[in-house]
């Protein structure tokens, strides 16, 4: 979606040329292929761990760290996995967006008619209102975490 906004406000003219049927698939091909692998590799390390007890876990949805810490083996590799790729996963997104946005502001800033800024700005509002909700939440949830792990 970043991408979309990038082209659709920086290069207007060749919007449909540029972001044509088979980009948009294989952006959605990569999106699918890297969420499948990425839940295979967690549900494999999973599977190679051993827990003491038989426990039920009351929810469909769990968090992994929380599973993982009720392992009675060796959890390393798999705290390393989580922290790694949750990392990768988290920061390369945010850092596209960030890219994509400073390059759509640039080019708003360059143009010279302020009915332009405006629909401009209002066309990228809703998505960078989103994209802020989404990581702004995500941060408050792991900041808040990692103080309650500490203490």
């Amino acid at each position: 979606m970043a991408y979309d906004r990038y082209v659709a406000i920086c290069h207007p003219l060749r919007y449909t040329v540029i972001m044509n049927l088979r980009l948009c698939v294989l952006l959605i091909l990569l999106s699918l292929t890297i969420s499948v692998v990425y839940a295979l590799l967690q549900s494999l390390m999973l599977l190679r761990l051993s827990f003491c007890t038989d426990l039920e876990i009351p929810h469909f949805f769990c968090e992994l760290v929380q599973v993982i810490k009720l392992a009675c083996s060796d959890t390393l590799l798999n705290n390393i996995l989580v922290y790694v790729m949750n990392s990768i996963l988290g920061v390369l997104p945010l850092l596209r967006i960030v890219f994509s946005y400073i390059k759509i502001v640039s080019s708003i800033l360059q143009m010279p008619s302020a009915g332009r800024k405006s629909k401009a700005f209002s066309t990228c509002g809703s998505h960078l209102s989103v994209v802020s909700l989404f990581f702004g939440t995500g941060f408050g949830v792991y900041i808040s975490s990692a103080v309650t792990d500490l203490s």
